[in-house]
């Protein structure tokens, strides 16, 4: 036995687990997953009872996956059981629009020919997603799911991490990391501030069944009160993210079903037709916080807990799985080269490698959203150059698609389809 199996035997002696993740919504399994794949025994704390949450009935809850994200499913094993139930993504149409009249015609559009590798990304809804994981971890071999438990205390205690459970169990790890979103506990307790402020705006979502075929376009309405996403699912339905502000939001919530969609008619009929709900109507304000820091001494956060975000161009989940796929490969290489995986110079390779990133794309949805929820029409003429502009020149309309995509910058193995 060489010097750093021999370490890594010893090591591994004093502790219940590698990794322990606390949050299970879709990046904590997804990692989970990814760290099993480089031989790590890996805790998930998730509070939902799975049983409840894979058993869910259709509630239009859906994500939009890059085509970098549904390469990392696939990599990870869980792609084959939503493949069936996904919708390709085929092209983007943006329009700009100011009520009554609604959205205008659009003024930039892509479409999957302009990418060699096929469908721009794919529409999934929460509940099969979800319900796919959860087969694929309890299949997976060093990953073990604890339902219906939350982390409440964490304390760093040499080389490990004590993780305190609900249940009052203590157990320890060399690392604990944060999937447990926006108000991450896990980043709260280790001390890592944030940033961030509010919108003044509250997404409408649920799902409608337009009259009109989608085929497989998604839509970006820019609307003074905020964008108006209308994005395509299965069996002709479509997902809708609809941002107004939050007095508009709170007497739009309060209508009833037929006046919601009279209303939402208004705003997109000449994209879709008479519309009728398919499933329930949530409601969510939007804010963007960004944690100063993604890692601490035995602690890495993930997804919402490092940055949450607009939902303007749908990157949430994406930008989850980013983090997701650059930390796993991070701690992978570690563990092969007989490091402390949860040493701070190697939780450092993983904040280099995403603050950046996360921070300017974040930062660049928040400009979007200023520039365009606003009836300014200097700003309104300026914006529609821009976007006639990027549509006419092929460098920036081909830079946007594969960043739409999710194929551009410096990715982790695990986005380009590879296992670790």
């Amino acid at each position: 036995m060489d010097f750093a199996r021999r370490w890594r035997h010893i090591w591994a002696m004093d502790r219940d687990f590698d990794v322990i993740i606390a949050g299970g919504g879709l990046n904590g399994p997804a990692l989970a997953l990814a760290l099993a794949q480089g031989g790590l025994r890996v805790l998930v704390v998730d509070a939902r009872p799975a049983s409840a949450r894979a058993s869910v009935g259709f509630d239009g809850r859906a994500y939009a996956l890059a085509l970098a994200s549904q390469r990392l499913l696939s990599a990870l094993g869980v792609w084959p059981a939503v493949a069936a139930r996904a919708q390709p993504i085929l092209g983007i149409r943006t329009s700009d629009g100011v009520p009554p009249e609604g959205a205008a015609p659009f003024l930039l559009g892509f479409d999957h020919g302009e990418l060699d590798e096929g469908a721009m990304g794919f529409m999934v809804e929460d509940r099969h997603l979800y319900a796919a994981f959860l087969a694929t971890l309890e299949a997976a071999p060093g990953v073990t799911l604890r339902s219906g438990a939350s982390v409440t205390g964490q304390a760093v205690d040499g080389a490990l991490v004590a993780v305190t459970l609900d249940t009052g169990e203590v157990l320890r790890a060399a690392l604990l990391v944060g999937c447990d979103g926006r108000a991450s506990g896990v980043a709260q307790r280790a001390g890592i501030r944030r940033t961030g402020w509010g919108y003044g705006q509250t997404a409408l979502v649920g799902a409608i069944r337009p009259e009109r075929p989608h085929q497989g376009l998604a839509h970006q309405v820019f609307l003074p009160e905020g964008p108006l996403a209308i994005l395509p699912l299965r069996d002709g339905l479509a997902s809708i993210v609809w941002s107004e502000t939050e007095a508009n939001a709170r007497t739009i919530s309060a209508l009833p079903d037929e006046d919601y969609c009279a209303l939402l008619e208004a705003r997109i009929g000449h994209l879709t037709g008479r519309v009728e709900l398919a499933g329930p109507r949530f409601s969510y304000p939007l804010n963007l916080t960004l944690a100063e820091h993604y890692v601490a001494p035995r602690v890495a956060l993930v997804g919402d807990a490092a940055h949450g975000v607009h939902p303007i161009a749908g990157q949430g989940l994406n930008l989850g799985l980013r983090d997701v796929a650059a930390l796993a490969e991070v701690l992978a290489e570690a563990r092969a080269r007989g490091e402390d995986i949860g040493a701070l110079d190697v939780l450092e390779r993983y904040q280099r490698w995403r603050r950046f990133d996360s921070t300017v794309l974040a930062l660049g949805m928040d400009a979007v959203n200023r520039l365009f929820s606003n009836t300014n029409p200097l700003l309104r003429a300026a914006r529609g150059l821009g976007m006639r502009a990027v549509g006419a020149l092929a460098g920036p309309r081909r830079s946007f698609i594969r960043e739409a995509a999710g194929l551009s910058g410096d990715l982790p193995r695990l986005l380009t389809g590879q296992r670790l």
